[in-house]
């Protein structure tokens, strides 16, 4: 039983410094092996992390420049070599028609693998806040979830537990580290700070790889936010660093990729080519995606402006054509097509209920008609409504991945044609992407990356459309379509008072998350991300 009084002792491999605080049991997630993983994969990795951050700039200055996005001609044999294929599917990884996501906190950890979902998505990244204490408990929940021996009893004094230690029974854990671009304070190496990806990994693999092979799975992740094929190879390449150093075989690690960046969706095929070996397929990310559309053609005017951000569904053309896309090309690599987040939290209210389950089984239809082999939800109380869908559609198949979508041509005209969404830019909207972008950065500052608001269940993607929405319509001089007023600086710090004022609790409770909110919103520079300044206040 860990000693639950006493602060542990690391084991610090040379170069090696942890300067977060140190609990009880955490010596068991930061043990020799993972410090020394992380400090292998920083060694080996760190200047070509950092050369794919500043080739992400160069992306954005071609555009600034009148270059548009385009599929590149320098791969083009990777996308006309028609004999390639990913991996085959992975044990736990071959009937993926529900995933649950989530933070994994300990509670919520207990139940996602108690959802009845095919595949959990652990999220380390979006769902979860890079607070020192969920980056090393995260791991250790996960491995105790493994190992069968997870437990929690809340503050009221209710109890959770797995209703079964079979694994075979329980969803098959993914999990998904935070993106390239973000570090962790709290491990250095050579007196650099680290990739929080490579840490999230790292302690990850440690952690738990030895568990899910014994447990006839295996190491699984989700990938965020990559932008090029090459960042899909560093990638690659700490899979095998990590797997040698663990001395587990190569190709025991699969990896699906969020395709939820402008640029990553002109090089599906050649992302699943840099991880054909470690593959499991690519998944469509809705907000993040309409953020980096935003981020990428920032400075081309109303080029590519977007209406309020709840206007845009999935049926709008350049977003048809972007799932379309990669439908196409994950069944023509013999991967997997995953679908977006149903993000409703289910409340008492009967006739609310109804009308977002009617639309999120509108939305999952759609997926599965598609072709999509599964889709995501955020609540336990939505994984029915999900899997019914599917099992309408796949039957006693684990997945439709045999569906080729050979009827599918997809330009770069159409991944571009955002000028055809149709939709308005309102106060409503403006009011609205203030509200959840405050009320979700509150939250994230204190920990917490998951948060329930006006029955939906948001998370950093959120924040990050709804104040990049914001900081568009400013520099395009956007005519609010319900008022006539015109988006200003000056107009989104007055409803920003405004907005405060309504909110449950005392405005002060908010002054942290409203002065990051409005660095990023209101500022004349774009903030690439807001997690990024959002993490140097947190404590």
């Amino acid at each position: 039983m860990t000693d639950t009084t006493t602060t542990p002792t690391l084991d610090l491999p040379d170069g090696v410094e942890v300067t977060g605080e140190l609990r009880p049991g955490y010596e068991e997630i930061l043990s020799r092996t993972a410090l020394e993983l992380v400090a292998t994969l920083h060694r080996e990795l760190e200047p070509r992390r950092q050369e794919r951050l500043a080739a992400r700039k160069e992306v954005v200055r071609a555009v600034a420049d009148g270059q548009d996005l385009d599929f590149l001609t320098e791969t083009a044999s990777v996308r006309e070599d028609d004999s390639w294929r990913v991996a085959p599917h992975a044990p736990g990884l071959v009937d993926r028609r529900v995933e649950m996501t989530g933070p994994t906190d300990r509670k919520m950890t207990i139940n996602a693998m108690n959802s009845g979902a095919k595949v959990w998505l652990a999220d380390q990244e979006d769902a979860n806040t890079p607070m020192w204490a969920n980056i090393v408990e995260g791991p250790r929940n996960l491995r105790d979830a493994v190992l069968g021996t997870i437990e929690f009893t809340s503050p009221e004094g209710k109890e959770y537990r797995l209703t079964t230690t079979d694994q075979s029974q329980l969803p098959t854990i993914v999990m998904r580290p935070r993106g390239w671009h973000l570090d962790e304070k709290h491990i250095l190496v050579d007196g650099q700070r680290t990739s929080g990806s490579l840490v999230d990994f790292a302690l990850y693999m440690a952690a738990c790889a030895q568990p899910q092979l014994d447990a006839g799975k295996g190491p699984y992740f989700y990938l965020a936010k990559m932008e090029h094929h090459l960042e899909a190879r560093l990638w690659n390449d700490a899979f095998v660093i990590a797997q040698d150093a663990l001395g587990i075989p190569r190709g025991t690690i699969r990896a699906t990729c969020l395709i939820e960046t402008y640029p990553a969706a002109f090089q599906m095929e050649e992302i699943l080519y840099e991880l054909r070996d470690h593959s499991a397929g690519l998944n469509a990310g809705r907000w993040d995606y309409l953020f980096s559309v935003i981020k990428t053609y920032r400075t081309r005017g109303a080029e590519m402006l977007l209406p309020d951000r709840n206007a845009v569904t999935m049926t709008a053309p350049f977003m048809r054509a972007y799932t379309e896309l990669l439908v196409r090309t994950c069944h023509k690599r013999g991967a997997h097509a995953i679908g977006g987040m149903a993000a409703f939290i289910p409340s008492k209210d009967e006739e609310i209920n109804k009308a977002a389950f009617d639309k999120v089984r509108a939305d999952k239809e759609r997926e599965a008609a598609d072709g999509f082999d599964g889709s995501w939800v955020a609540h336990p109380g939505m994984v029915q409504t999900c899997k019914e869908v599917f099992d309408a559609v796949l039957g006693d198949r684990p997945n439709q991945v045999d569906k080729l979508r050979e009827d599918v041509s997809v330009t770069a005209a159409d991944l571009l044609s955002v000028r055809e969404t149709p939709g308005e830019v309102t106060e409503a909207g403006l009011r609205a992407n203030i509200d959840v972008a405050i009320q979700y950065l509150a939250a994230w500052l204190t920990g917490r990356g998951a948060v329930g608001i006006h029955n939906l269940m948001e998370d950093a993607a959120t924040a990050e459309i709804s104040r990049s929405q914001i900081w568009q319509w400013i520099h395009n001089d956007v005519t609010l379509a319900d008022t006539g007023r015109t988006v200003t600086r000056e107009l989104v710090e007055q409803l920003t008072q405004e907005v405060l004022a309504e909110l449950p609790g005392d405005p002060a409770d908010y002054q942290e998350a409203t002065d990051t909110f409005l660095q990023v919103a209101v500022a004349d520079d774009f903030a690439d991300f807001l997690t990024v300044p959002a993490y140097e206040r947190m404590a």
